[in-house]
């Protein structure tokens, strides 16, 4: 397809503007973007384009027109080539469109739902480790003492190792993340040591696995073969970068967005009281407070030919252009949720939250995460009853992996 007379190129139209990642908070943030949203579809940020009705969201995240830039948040640094350029873009989520497909039948069936339930009784063992340490106070920094430390056990426990090995995995966790931070430049040593460390760690974990397979991930990863193509199955180069991978990004988005949900459910005692009170809604309370307060905003696309957009017929993305797919927007779009502004976690029937992305891209450990996060918000509501904000909780920037930085609440003690 071609853009030709009875079409406009996206680029051509007067959109209305907004700059959301300059907000000082989330709330003001999800307010630039709805005022933007009441004016067009489609909005022009900072960074390009951005498309805000849920429909057209996921159009451009399920639409294999619509590819993942190769290392783009390296990219808009300056930075497209060197040591930590070549470890990220060896990582899954930059794999070539054949690569990523191929890596992706492998490991499926290591993050099915069944895998993921096998890892509840573990959520729930470090949570209430997590809140022994507080209960007694009446108070606790929620992002310090809490949601920092509830993930990296966790992957531990996935991966099989040791507890003892749980603060190596932090930090490495911790200078990981800075490979897609917003300072890689400064960062990089930092990160380059961390990431050798960690590889050097999974050679020894990997090789004594293939000796003795058991239950857990990695074991999983090597037994895994592509029924499609008998045989095929990861190389270790491509097992040790999944791992890694794995372990950012199953521990910065769990620890923020765990934080934000507290933080919102602080802010609306009676959800608090519902779900320390009715567990079993913790579930439905995941999916509505990933869509009430997700911690990622938006995801970074780019046309491999030209594209219509769908409710848009007349309206052509060309190919090489970079879209900006706004979640956050999509899943507060009034024409899709009732009172979208309002946090239910009761709310039934809703469409689901696009806050895990969609299409090829769709998060591999969503079903880790909501058990993760489920857990964590089951025994921290039931355990720390009648909490509030007991000082200013200020956010990371909105733009990328965002959540506070504190959350500083009061609690009633010895549950």
């Amino acid at each position: 397809m071609t853009i030709d007379a009875l079409t406009r190129n996206l680029f051509e139209v007067a959109w209305p503007t907004f700059a959301y990642q300059e907000a000082v908070d989330p709330v003001e943030a999800h307010d630039m973007i709805r005022r933007a949203h009441q004016q067009a579809p489609i909005a022009l940020g900072p960074y390009g384009p951005e498309v805000l009705s849920y429909d057209l969201v996921r159009t451009v995240l399920r639409d294999s027109r619509f590819a993942m830039p190769r290392g783009i948040s390296l990219v808009v640094q300056g930075i497209t080539s060197g040591p930590v350029w070549d470890k990220v873009c060896q990582t899954l989520m930059s794999a070539e469109p054949d690569q990523h497909r191929r890596l992706r039948r492998l490991v499926s069936r290591a993050f099915t739902p069944r895998a993921a339930e096998r890892m509840r009784g573990a959520c729930v063992d470090v949570i209430n480790e997590l809140i022994d340490r507080h209960s007694a106070a009446g108070h606790c920094d929620m992002v310090h003492d809490i949601a920092r430390q509830y993930p990296v056990p966790i992957i531990c426990a996935l991966v099989g190792a040791p507890r003892e090995d749980w603060e190596l995995f932090s930090r490495w966790a911790d200078d990981l993340s800075k490979a897609f931070g917003a300072n890689v430049a400064a960062e990089e040593s930092a990160i380059l040591r961390a990431w050798e460390q960690l590889d050097a760690y999974l050679e020894g974990l990997i090789a004594s696995r293939r000796q003795a397979l058991g239950d857990d991930l990695i074991s999983e990863l090597i037994r895994a073969e592509d029924p499609t193509y008998p045989g095929d199955r990861l190389t270790h180069d491509e097992l040790v970068n999944l791992v890694a991978i794995l372990l950012n990004a199953g521990t910065d988005t769990t620890r923020n967005q765990l934080a934000a949900a507290v933080q919102v459910l602080a802010d609306h005692p009676d959800q608090w009281a519902l779900l320390a009170e009715h567990p079993e809604l913790a579930p439905q309370a995941v999916e509505e407070l990933m869509r009430h307060s997700p911690i990622v905003f938006a995801a970074l696309r780019v046309a491999t030919t030209d594209v219509e957009l769908g409710d848009l017929g007349d309206i052509v993305v060309p190919a090489g252009a970079y879209v900006i797919a706004n979640t956050a927007a999509a899943n507060r779009d009034p024409a899709v949720y009732d009172d979208p502004d309002r946090l239910d976690i009761t709310r039934q029937g809703a469409a689901p939250m696009t806050t895990f992305g969609g299409g090829v891209h769709y998060c591999l450990g969503a079903h880790l995460a909501r058990i993760e996060l489920a857990e964590a918000l089951k025994d921290i509501t039931r355990r720390m009853p009648h909490a509030r904000c007991t000082g200013p909780a200020p956010w990371k920037p909105i733009a990328g992996i965002s959540g506070p930085t504190s959350l500083l609440i009061a609690f009633d003690a010895g549950h």
